[in-house]
């Protein structure tokens, strides 16, 4: 037998997993819920949620950030897009985007503008002017001269061995039709273009599904025999539209579509609506394509120091600065993977890209190495990777240093990060009812809960200790198993446990309230900062149970700044 006291005054690793219990490096705890690990390493009580608004239906939240003085808060729900100004809703938008499809949309945004892209539907373009917002399709440009759109144009593989013959048409010198050698057009072609005989040409009318007429803006010179140099335009209802998107270097970029999930498409230097690539000139439009022995889906573009590609099964990075036709340095730096199903926006933490890999089981942090030449994908929940479980949605609050995952459970798992002072926590939040979105707009982190049948949106307030104002919640925290002396120890007897409090209002430590000396529980007063403890002669025979544990469910503040145990142990 062997006397011990051991005191833990920091919790910087969080919760970590069971298979971590034996080593003595880690400053993690077994058990961490609605409590957030602070700066110095202690442990706070999470705050509360303040109601914003109720909800029509189910809602994703996405921020748009005009200006650092005029923010606003997107809740995109069926057929609706509602726009939100310090909790008051200013207006309420229809889109086309029914049941389902919210999850997939992807977004950048520019200054007032944004504009929202999925794989069905053609780009639409949140602009504010003024007190106004309008929600519109994005159209590419046009040239005055021919009347030309300025939309790339490229041989898709199902189409590589098709030849079209043209024949004149009756409608006049600039009509034509266009047979195929095989079954190829649709009805959904009228109004599509073509690009043949080096000119654009829009189907007029389907005949049939090797038969179609179009027209040209100008004469043309028939053809002697069938064509087989012929292209379609890259994004319309029957190949699709862009599934990702992104501004960098002043161009916007599309990653992947439906029929082509590995392009990546860069418009003209500050022409974001012009991708003719031209003549390569180093302002032009840039198009590639990923090659790699795997097929890849990208699944999201993301502007950084490089411009980043993540795909179905690896991490991308283009490096050329200037980004010109002539110079595309590409290649795949990592081999993990992002999740194709939904989009998770990847979020800037620290200088560095997060982003959750296509298990959901990893949150990775995507940096460059000291000579900032290639990627390192650092799994930011190795510790703790219990808590992910089925990511929905994902958001960074810089000002608190916390990393925001929603769970298909209706928890959330929260990333407490502060590299600067060691710090990299995950806990558990709960409230009564379930997480659905969050986002992070001004500073405040805002979230979708759903309580029975209804919708709310909410916001985390230190001015407040409950939820919605009126559901406590319990908070938890509990030590890993005891290790002293090197050993794992068979049998623990304990003396006393004591805690190092700081404005603390109320506690109870393995089921026993702690005297706080002099603490009123008054609404607004100041809590007991200072030590209290509890006698326990208690043994313990079950080593791998916690030697302690810190919980409550009152509406009070509780900060631990450190616990400590004494005892003897017999090995």
């Amino acid at each position: 037998m062997a006397d011990f006291m051991k005191t833990q005054n920091s919790f910087a690793d969080g919760q970590v997993d069971s298979e971590f219990f034996a080593r003595d490096n880690i400053n993690g705890l077994s058990l961490l819920e609605n409590m957030d690990v602070i700066a110095g390493g202690g442990l706070t009580r999470r705050c509360g949620l303040a109601s914003v608004a109720t909800l029509r239906s189910d809602a994703r939240l996405i921020p748009f950030s005009v200006s650092e003085t005029e923010e606003y808060l997107l809740a995109l729900t069926d057929g609706h897009l509602l726009i939100y100004s310090n909790g008051a809703l200013v207006r309420d938008l229809l889109t086309p985007w029914g049941a389902g499809v919210a999850h997939c949309l992807q977004y950048a945004q520019r200054f007032g503008t944004m504009i929202f892209v999925h794989p069905d539907y053609q780009p639409r373009v949140l602009k504010k002017t003024g007190t106004t917002f309008t929600l519109s399709p994005f159209g590419f440009s046009r040239n005055d001269s021919d009347m030309t759109v300025n939309i790339p144009f490229m041989k898709f593989d199902d189409a590589a061995d098709i030849k079209i013959t043209v024949s004149a048409h009756s409608a006049g010198n600039n009509y034509a039709t266009f047979t195929t050698d095989k079954s190829f057009w649709k009805q959904d072609n009228v109004n599509e273009r073509v690009y043949l005989l080096g000119r654009q040409w829009v189907v007029t009318n389907y005949v049939s599904p090797t038969v179609v007429t179009a027209y040209t803006n100008g004469p043309y010179t028939l053809p002697s025999g069938p064509v087989y140099d012929w292209r379609e335009a890259v994004f319309s209802k029957t190949r699709g539209w862009p599934c990702s998107i992104s501004f960098h270097q002043d161009r916007l970029v599309f990653g992947g579509s439906r029929d082509w999930p590995a392009g990546v498409w860069m418009s003209q230097v500050g022409r974001h609506n012009n991708f003719n690539v031209g003549t390569g000139l180093d302002d032009e439009a840039i198009f590639i394509t990923l090659l790699s022995q795997q097929r890849q889906q990208i699944c999201t573009v993301v502007s950084s120091d490089n411009l980043q590609i993540l795909t179905s099964v690896g991490e991308w990075a283009i490096s050329s600065k200037p980004l010109t036709p002539s110079v595309v340095d590409i290649k795949q730096h990592t081999s993990v993977g992002s999740v194709a199903s939904r989009y998770l926006p990847p979020q800037k933490v620290e200088g560095a890209t997060v982003f959750i890999s296509a298990t959901k089981k990893d949150i990775r942090e995507l940096t460059l190495d000291e000579l900032s030449q290639t990627y390192n994908a650092k799994d930011l929940c190795a510790l703790a990777k219990s808590l992910m479980n089925d990511p929905v949605d994902i958001a960074y609050n810089g000002d608190a240093h916390q990393l925001f995952v929603v769970m298909a459970s209706g928890d959330m798992a929260v990333l407490n990060k502060n590299s600067a002072l060691g710090i990299s926590a995950w806990c558990t939040y709960k409230t009564q009812g379930k997480f659905k979105s969050v986002a992070v707009i001004g500073g405040e982190t805002h979230v979708v809960v759903q309580r029975g049948a209804t919708f709310f949106l909410e916001k985390f307030s230190r001015a407040t200790n409950v939820d919605a104002g009126q559901y406590a919640f319990s908070f938890s925290a509990a030590a890993l198993p005891l290790r002293t002396g090197g050993h794992n120890p068979r049998k623990i007897r304990v003396r006393k446990i004591s805690a190092r409090v700081l404005d603390t209002k109320s506690l109870f430590v393995n089921g026993m309230r702690v005297t706080l000396p002099n603490a009123s529980y008054a609404t607004g007063s100041t809590g007991y900062s200072g030590d209290v403890g509890i006698n326990i002669l208690g043994t313990h025979n079950d080593t791998m149970a916690p030697i302690w544990r810190l919980h409550g469910d009152e509406p009070l503040p509780v900060t631990v700044l450190s616990v400590t145990v004494d005892g003897w142990y017999s090995i």
